[in-house]
C-alpha cells in the first residue's frame, strides 16, 4: 500500500476531531532490519528496508491563533496542549507526544518558527514490535514541519534531528538506523547503511519473484532494563582488548587470539558483532546478485547468532524461526531470523511470492499451536520513505 490510498481516510478523521479539514499531511514508514542487528553501536553496517505501514500527521493552523500546539492521536482519548515558547521540558516518560515534541524542539532550536496547531496521528505502524513507529512518528513530524516553515532540511540532518529527539525527548538511546531508512527510503529499495559514516546505499529489491514477512510475536519480555547497556559494555570491552576503535574494525583472526585475554562472554558478544557484520555485507552482494539462496542462508545464520552469541533471542522468536525453517526452500521460505532488539517483537522472512498466503496461513496456525499465542503476521514489499501528501 502506498501511503496516498489512506489520505482519504486520514482526512476524514482529522475532520471528525477538529471540525475542519488538515491544511498539512504529511506521512512516514516503519522499517524492518533485513540483516545487521546490534551492530549499529559498534560502528558497523545495517540493513533495512522500508515497510509499508505508515504514520500519518497531519495538521492545520490552531484556531483563534492559539500560541500552543494541540497534540491528538487516532489509538489514544489523551490529549496534550503545549507552548513552544519557551522550550518545553520533556512529558512524562512513556507520553507519546514526546516523539513529536522533540522534533517540534529541534526545529525551534535551528530558529524556525512553528506556529500554533492543531494536529492528528494516525499511524498503521504495528506499536511495540519492533519495526520503528516512533522513528516513524518523528520523521512524519519532521516532514509536515518542513512544509510548513517551508524549510527542507537535508536528509541526514533531519533523520540526526529526529534521533536527538528521541534520545532527548523519549529518554530512548537509539542508532541511527530507524530515522535513516525512514527518512530516505525508496520504493523498491533496500538500504545498506554504514552507521560510521552515515553514507546509505540504496540496493534494488525489485524482483517480483520475493516478498518479505513480517511475523509478530506478540510477545515482549520485561527486562531489568540492564540487557541492553550490559551488551554495549561487553562490545566496548572486547574492543579496548583487541585495541580497536569498534568492533567494526576487529578481525575474526584477532578475535580468536585475544580470546585467552577475554571473559567468555565478552568474547560471545564480539564474535557475533565480527560475524554479523560479514554477514550483512555478503547479504548486500547477494541481494544485488538476486542470490536469494544464499541471502536466506545469511539470515538463519545472523539468528543462530543472536540466540547463542548475543543470547537476545527467546522461545517465541526461535519457534517462529523453527516453524519457517521446517518449511524451507519447498514451501516457498528462503530464510528467516529475529529483527529488532530482541526478547519478543518480530521476526523477518524472504519468500516466494507467490507462496505468501500459504506460508502466512502456516506460520500462524503452527506458532498458535505450539505457544497458544496469535502472530500477527503481513507481507510487504519495500516501501518509499517520508513524503508529503498536501499542502
Amino acid at each position: 500500500m502506498r501511503p496516498v490510498e489512506l489520505l482519504p481516510f486520514v482526512i476524514e478523521r482529522y475532520t471528525k476531531v477538529y471540525g475542519r479539514p488538515p491544511r498539512w499531511v504529511a506521512a512516514a514508514p516503519g522499517r524492518v532490519n533485513l540483516i545487521g542487528e546490534h551492530t549499529d553501536y559498534n560502528d558497523g553496517f545495517v540493513f533495512p528496508m522500508a515497510i509499508e505501514r505508515y504514520t500519518y500527521v497531519a495538521a492545520d493552523y490552531a484556531e483563534h491563533d492559539r500560541p500552543w500546539v494541540c497534540f491528538r492521536s487516532t489509538a489514544t482519548e489523551a490529549t496534550y496542549k503545549i507552548e513552544l515558547d519557551p522550550l518545553p521540558a520533556p512529558l512524562p516518560k512513556g507520553t507519546w507526544a514526546n516523539y513529536p515534541l522533540g522534533v517540534m524542539v529541534g526545529f525551534k532550536r535551528m530558529g524556525l518558527n512553528i506556529p500554533g496547531l492543531d494536529l492528528l496521528v494516525h499511524s498503521t505502524v504495528p506499536l511495540g514490535g519492533g519495526v520503528s513507529s516512533s522513528a516513524a512518528l518523528e520523521v512524519s513530524t519532521a516532514t509536515l514541519l518542513e512544509a510548513i516553515t517551508n524549510k527542507t532540511l537535508d536528509p541526514v540532518e533531519k533523520a540526526l534531528l529526529c534521533q536527538k529527539a528521541e534520545h532527548e525527548y523519549a529518554g530512548m538511546p537509539c542508532g541511527i538506523m530507524d530515522q535513516f531508512i525512514s527518512t530516505m527510503a525508496r520504493e523498491g529499495y533496500a538500504m545498506l547503511l554504514d552507521c560510521r559514516t552515515r553514507k546509505p546505499e540504496l540496493i534494488p529489491m525489485d524482483d517480483p519473484e520475493v516478498t518479505v514477512l513480517v511475523i509478530n510475536t506478540n510477545v515482549k519480555h520485561e527486562l531489568t532494563g540492564s540487557e541492553y547497556p550490559t551488551r554495549r559494555k561487553q562490545c566496548e570491552t572486547a574492543a579496548y582488548i583487541l585495541g580497536v576503535k569498534a568492533l567494526r574494525d576487529a578481525t575474526l583472526d584477532e578475535l580468536e587470539r585475544a580470546k585467552p585475554y577475554m571473559d567468555h562472554v565478552v568474547y560471545k558478544r564480539a564474535h557475533h558483532v565480527i560475524t554479523e557484520n560479514e554477514r550483512t555485507l555478503k547479504a548486500a552482494e547477494a541481494m544485488r546478485q538476486r542470490d536469494w539462496i544464499s541471502f536466506g542462508r545469511l539470515m538463519y545464520e545472523s539468528h543462530q547468532s543472536l540466540r547463542n552469541d548475543y543470547e537476545v533471542s527467546c522461545a517465541e522468536l526461535d519457534v517462529v524461526v523453527e516453524i519457517a525453517s521446517g518449511l524451507g526452500l519447498e514451501k516457498g521460505v528462503y530464510g528467516c531470523r529475529m529483527t529488532g532488539g530482541g526478547f519478543g517483537g518480530c521476526c523477518v522472512a524472504l519468500v516466494k511470492a507467490h507462496t505468501v498466503s500459504e506460508v502466512e496461513k502456516i506460520i500462524k496456525a503452527e506458532y498458535k499451536k505450539r505457544t497458544a499465542i496469535e502472530a500477527t503476521v503481513f507481507a510487504t514489499k519495500p516501501a518509499q520513505g517520508a513524503t508529503i501528501l498536501k499542502q
